[in-house]
């Protein structure tokens, strides 16, 4: 987004630092969803939200190896989960995180736009 041109609310949904933050609430969902279903225990998932990461400056350098965004802020994350990291992103495809975390975007988005 043009700075100029943006409402700082609007700005801040889709600055990239909130593109990741949109990621990691659709991994943490997911992680909340198997630990209802018993496949990852209650103590696992309050370490995994506890522990759940990421770092700009790391995602890019990741990013510049491996060409994928998705793919480096995973690694990111899991760095930091370490043998935690086999339940984040388990079950799950780039598009269903991106796809997801852009609805909820959206979403956002549009509450500023009606209350405007």
């Amino acid at each position: 987004m043009i700075e100029r041109y943006s409402l700082k609310e609007m700005e801040k949904i889709w600055n990239l630092q909130s593109k990741f933050e949109y990621y990691l609430k659709v991994e943490l969902a997911v992680c909340e969803a198997y630990s209802q279903t018993g496949k990852i225990s209650q103590k696992e998932l309050e370490k995994i939200k506890k522990l759940a990461k990421f770092v700009l400056k790391r995602i890019d350098e990741i990013e510049k190896e491996v060409n994928h965004d998705v793919i480096a802020f995973i690694t990111n994350v899991n760095e930091n989960l370490g043998s935690l990291s086999k339940y984040f992103h388990m079950g799950l495809t780039s598009s269903d995180v991106i796809d997801t975390a852009l609805a909820l975007q959206v979403k956002d988005a549009a509450k500023i736009i009606n209350k405007d």
